[in-house]
């Protein structure tokens, strides 16, 4: 008998976005049997719809008290619900799985003690994962702070990681990224920041190692920074300012999903700076587009990024700078770790991810 999983996409931006977004359209494919179903906003139905045997409309905002009934409402028939954050109905009545990605709102000095945390995310955290069946992250890190931070036993916790998408890839038109170039306003060369501009994502450490190579004439490279924060951004804008690298810091709130991969591999060098980190795909990223990685030591990112980056202490902008400048200045280095980049990239995909989830759906169904 066909088994129904019910998938609550209603969040389609950002890494939990591209997290479900690319499991759908990766279980269309790999299903085996079961039923996908997605519940989704009305502005997403035709874009979802195309990889599902059934898409039910519940155009209701995330954190709400409303998303609590209507969800649970939505997905009272399904054999299986899967919501890909810690927002899952707890009048859900069936097996849930629920994906935590990181606890970086309870860990984190810059939000652990702000109302929303206080009020919402640990109360919720805490009440969704002793509800949840069974639990989905992405990383060894993020399953060891679920299990300090929350007190979940770890046979209750599968790690799945993230993949990376095939439009992510070295082989990219020169004549296309002109049209990068002009409609950002980008000067050549680059070194490149994706993400958005939360405390825990360390950019101003950047930003300074940043500064410190600009000031003394050893980086002629302006720094593109790719992503939108309405609450963060203005700080980083005044320490841009502060730091005297207004002039050759460009940020691009939003940019198409055809132009990123153009973006990662015309950069000479991205850098993740994070204190914290759950994954991290923009490392993934750009290692297949065969841009070499500076990364932060911290959290999850040595676990993703492997050999194929360097490293270095995310509180240290002199650390930071000096591993820039390393790769930036040698060639031989350059390569090796496109070549290594490349390589690692491989070994993490969204077809191995949703072949991963749907044994989890599989055992939790008793179907193994």
């Amino acid at each position: 008998m066909t088994k129904t999983v019910t998938i609550d996409a209603r969040w389609l931006v950002g890494g939990i976005g591209t997290y479900t977004r690319n499991l759908l359209q990766e279980f269309h494919r790999y299903a085996n049997g079961f039923d996908i179903q997605a519940i989704v906003r009305e502005r997403d139905s035709a874009s979802v719809r195309k990889f599902c045997d059934e898409v039910t409309i519940v155009d209701v905002p995330i954190y709400t008290f409303r998303e609590q009934l209507l969800i649970a409402r939505a997905s009272r028939h399904c054999d299986l619900l899967h919501v890909p954050h810690f927002n899952a109905p707890l009048l859900h009545h069936g097996p849930l799985i629920v994906s935590i990605m990181d606890v970086i709102h309870l860990g984190s000095p810059a939000y652990r003690r702000n109302l929303g945390t206080l009020l919402y995310a640990r109360p919720m955290l805490n009440a969704v994962a002793r509800k949840a069946d069974h639990i989905v992250t992405v990383s060894n890190f993020s399953k060891n702070q679920i299990i300090q931070t929350l007190g979940i036993p770890g046979s209750r916790i599968t790690v799945i990681p993230c993949g990376v998408g095939k439009e992510f890839t070295a082989d990219v038109s020169p004549s296309k990224f002109k049209v990068v170039v002009q409609s950002l306003g980008l000067r050549l060369p680059f070194i490149l920041y994706v993400g958005n501009l939360k405390p825990h994502k360390n950019v101003q450490t950047l930003l300074r190692a940043f500064a410190h190579l600009r000031r003394h004439d050893r980086l002629r490279h302006s720094l593109l920074i790719v992503g939108e924060d309405p609450k963060w951004k203005s700080t980083v804008v005044n320490e841009c300012l502060n730091l005297g690298i207004g002039d050759c810091t460009i940020f691009a709130s939003h940019v198409s999903q055809s132009f990123l991969p153009l973006i990662y591999a015309n950069a000479d060098l991205l850098v993740m700076p994070s204190t914290l980190e759950g994954f991290g795909l923009p490392v993934l990223e750009a290692m297949a587009c065969g841009t070499p990685v500076v990364a932060s030591s911290a959290a999850s990112l040595p676990e993703v990024g492997g050999n194929a980056a360097l490293y270095f202490d995310p509180l240290s902008a002199d650390e930071l700078a000096v591993q820039i400048e390393r790769v930036l200045e040698s060639h031989e280095l350059r390569v090796s770790l496109r070549n290594l980049g490349i390589q690692q990239a491989t070994q993490f995909s969204w077809e191995k991810a949703a072949r991963r989830h749907i044994e989890l759906y599989s055992g939790l169904l008793g179907l193994n």
